[in-house]
């Protein structure tokens, strides 16, 4: 059964789902942008290289 966060289009990195007002694209501090580590797709941002994060000063 799916999570709330796959639902909603979410990896476990991101902080709201894509396209929330407040938020934007920024590159995964895991993985560096690269989507991988260890050649097996990063499981913070899905093998994406991006996670969505607040942006602001809020």
């Amino acid at each position: 059964m799916a999570s709330d966060r796959e639902k909603a289009g979410m990896n476990p990195g991101d902080v709201a789902p894509p396209g929330t007002p407040g938020t934007g694209e920024d590159v995964c501090p895991v993985c560096h942008g690269t989507g991988r580590i260890s050649n097996r797709p990063c499981e913070n941002c899905g093998g994406s290289g991006k996670v969505i994060q607040g942006i602001g000063g809020a």
